[in-house]
């Protein structure tokens, strides 16, 4: 499940994810709202992280 296509662009899971991350929330609360599993959820997290897109802060994800 990639959450960004080859040309940069998100994926439909990496608008579910980015929109789910409006406020901080949990990769468990995310999973709860997109229906996504959690390891999905996590994988797809930290790859928006990477590309800057979503901001860590301690055990919650927002959107940057």
């Amino acid at each position: 499940m990639a959450c960004l296509n080859s040309d940069g662009t998100l994926s439909p899971s990496g608008r579910a994810l980015v929109a789910a991350v409006s406020s901080p929330v949990t990769p468990e609360e995310v999973a709860g709202v997109t229906g996504l599993a959690l390891f999905r959820v996590r994988a797809g997290l930290r790859e928006l992280a990477a590309a800057g897109l979503v901001v860590v802060d301690g055990d919650t994800y927002r959107a940057a």
